[in-house]
C-alpha cells in the first residue's frame, strides 16, 4: 500500500471554503485571505498540534457558522497563525487582518472606529497573561467581503477600557449576575456600521430561568419565553445547562440591549442523537431560515448527521423587538482531531 503523502492543512481549509461558496452562491474568500490561511495552516495535515487550541479544541481551529440573521453569508472564524504562535502575535496577527481588510472595504471612518474600539487590546504592554491572543472572522455574500471580525481576550481589569456605555453595561451585568465573568470582546465592522459584544463565561450550572432577573434588568425579559422554548426545544426539553457550558454575551443595538446565550454543545453530557432534527423543528414556522439552515449543513457536508459531534456552539439571540434567533457553529468531520488522536494513543 502506497503510503499517503500529507499536505499543508491550508489546502483543505481552502477547498473547504470554495466548495462551500459555490453551494452558497457567495464569492470565493480565498484569494482575499489566503495568505492568512496558509500562514495559519502551513503544518502538514496529519499533524494532530492542530488539536490544541482554544477556538475549537480537538479539532482544527476553523470554525464555520450559520446565522439566522444572515442566512445567505458565508462565516467563518480561525485562530491565527497555527499550534506554536504566541498569543501576542496572534493577536498582532489578527489586528492587522482587520487593519487590512476594513479601511478598502468599508472606507476610512470604518477604520477610525475600529482603532478606537481595538486601541487598548494593540497595545505592547500589560498583555503577558493572554492565553491565546485573538481569533479571527469574516464574513462573504455574493458581492464579497459582507463583514470582518476580531476577538480579543479581555481581562476583567480591562472593563473600563471598553467604550463608556458598553463598560456600564458590562459592570451592570455582573452586579446583578455576578457569576458572569468577563473573557472576551469582539469588535465587528461591516459597511457603514459597527458593534461590540463583551462575552462573558457563567460559572456553574445555569437554570435558564434564572436568567429572568438579568433579561428583566435590560428591557428583553419578555423575550425569555421564546429563548427558553428555542433552547429547550434543540436539546431535547434540556433547561438546565451544565457547568463550563454557557457563555453569554451582550452588547448595544438601536433597539436596546441584545443578549446572546451560547450553549457549549460539547461541554452537555447528552446532546439528543437527533439534535439536527430538533433544530430543524424550532424552525419549523420560519420555512425561508429553515430552507437556508439546509444549504447552509448540505455546504459543509454535515446535512445527514446523526449525532452531535460535528456541532460545536448553539447560539440564540434576543433583544427588545427580536425574538430568538439562532446560530449554529461546526466543525466539518475532515478537521475533526480527536478520533485520530485516541486512535494514535492506542496504537
Amino acid at each position: 500500500m502506497t503510503e499517503r503523502t500529507p499536505r499543508p492543512m491550508a489546502e483543505h481549509v481552502v477547498r473547504s471554503l470554495r466548495s462551500a461558496s459555490a453551494a452558497l452562491g457567495v464569492q470565493d474568500p480565498t484569494p482575499l485571505l489566503d495568505g492568512l490561511i496558509r500562514r495559519s495552516f502551513s503544518r502538514p495535515d496529519d499533524d494532530m498540534s492542530y488539536a490544541h487550541n482554544h477556538l475549537a479544541p480537538g479539532a482544527v481551529a476553523y470554525e464555520p457558522s450559520f446565522s439566522e440573521t444572515e442566512p445567505r453569508a458565508l462565516r467563518f472564524t480561525i485562530e491565527p497563525l497555527g499550534p506554536d504562535a504566541s498569543p501576542l502575535a496572534r493577536r498582532d496577527e489578527a489586528t492587522r487582518e482587520m487593519r487590512r481588510l476594513v479601511g478598502p472595504a468599508f472606507g476610512r471612518d470604518s477604520l477610525r472606529w475600529f482603532d478606537t474600539r481595538s486601541e487598548a487590546w494593540r497595545g505592547f504592554s500589560g498583555m503577558n497573561w493572554m492565553n491565546y491572543g485573538a481569533w479571527f472572522g469574516s464574513a462573504f455574500d455574493e458581492d464579497g467581503l459582507y463583514a470582518t471580525k476580531i476577538y480579543y481576550e479581555l481581562a476583567p481589569q480591562q472593563v473600563e477600557a471598553l467604550a463608556p456605555s458598553l463598560a456600564r453595561l458590562t459592570r451592570e451585568v455582573m452586579e446583578v449576575m455576578p457569576r458572569l465573568a468577563p473573557i472576551f470582546t469582539s469588535i465587528g465592522c461591516r459597511k457603514d456600521t459597527g458593534s461590540q459584544r463583551v462575552t462573558f463565561m457563567h460559572r456553574g450550572p445555569l437554570a435558564l430561568n434564572t436568567l429572568g432577573p438579568l433579561m428583566n434588568h435590560l428591557g428583553i425579559g419578555h423575550q425569555l419565553p421564546s429563548l427558553m422554548r428555542t433552547v429547550g426545544v434543540a436539546l431535547g426539553g434540556r433547561f438546565e445547562l451544565p457547568q463550563g457550558a454557557v457563555l453569554i454575551g451582550m452588547r448595544e443595538t438601536q433597539s436596546g440591549v441584545e443578549l446572546k446565550l451560547e450553549v457549549l454543545l460539547a461541554a452537555l453530557p447528552d446532546l439528543p442523537v437527533r439534535f439536527l432534527d430538533l433544530l430543524r423543528l424550532g424552525l419549523a414556522e420560519r420555512p425561508r431560515q429553515l430552507g437556508a439552515l439546509d444549504r447552509w449543513l448540505g455546504a459543509f457536508g454535515v446535512e445527514d448527521a446523526k449525532e452531535g459531534g460535528n456541532f460545536s456552539v448553539l447560539s440564540v439571540r434576543v433583544t427588545p423587538k427580536s425574538s430568538a434567533r439562532i446560530s449554529l457553529y461546526v466543525r466539518p468531520i475532515e478537521f475533526e482531531l480527536r478520533d485520530t488522536i485516541e486512535e494514535r494513543s492506542l496504537a
